[in-house]
């Protein structure tokens, strides 16, 4: 189950809310209406956190294990290519 509380309630009623998460509730804060964090228990498994997310509309998942993607490019020189964008942003002298 979810409960979504506005900040300033949040505050004023905090040991309540944290009452409330500790009894496996997560708790949504909003400012001004709009969600801006989320308070979880802490023995949430990944499973039952994105259930949550999904629920509350945040992500949308078909539940099927995602496929591997494979890295666009691998370096298999002797330098980072951060190294190589340093370099190349130096002036030339």
């Amino acid at each position: 189950m979810e409960t979504t509380v506005g900040i300033r309630d949040l505050k004023t009623h905090l040991s309540e809310y944290i009452q409330r998460v500790r009894s496996g509730q997560s708790i949504v804060i909003t400012d001004h209406g709009k969600p801006v964090g989320r308070i979880l228990p802490v023995g949430m498994s990944l499973d039952e956190r994105i259930e949550e997310l999904r629920k509350a509309g945040l992500v949308e998942w078909s539940g099927k294990k995602l496929r591997d993607i494979r890295p666009p490019a691998i370096n298999r020189g002797d330098k980072l290519a951060s190294d190589i964008v340093v370099e190349l942003r130096d002036p030339l002298p």
